[in-house]
């Protein structure tokens, strides 16, 4: 599922060291998020929104994941 983790992560001006450090998880696992290579859990995808001032629903694009479906 495609996000927007990378680019509300730079606009808010936080490493990848950072941002995994506020939600708990490793570097390689923002990396891996942000290239669409692993799925968080929904508890992880509520700690990314969290730390990035938005909402699940706004970090997640659903919509495109939707039509494919």
């Amino acid at each position: 599922m495609e996000n927007r983790i990378r680019e509300l992560r730079k606009t808010a001006g936080i490493s990848q060291d950072q941002l995994a450090a506020l939600c708990g998880v490793s570097r390689q696992t923002v990396n891996a998020i942000e290239n669409n290579k692993y799925d968080p859990t929904l508890s992880l995808a509520f700690r990314l929104a969290f730390a990035l001032h938005t909402t699940v629903d706004a970090l997640f694009l659903a919509e495109r994941y939707m039509q494919e479906a």
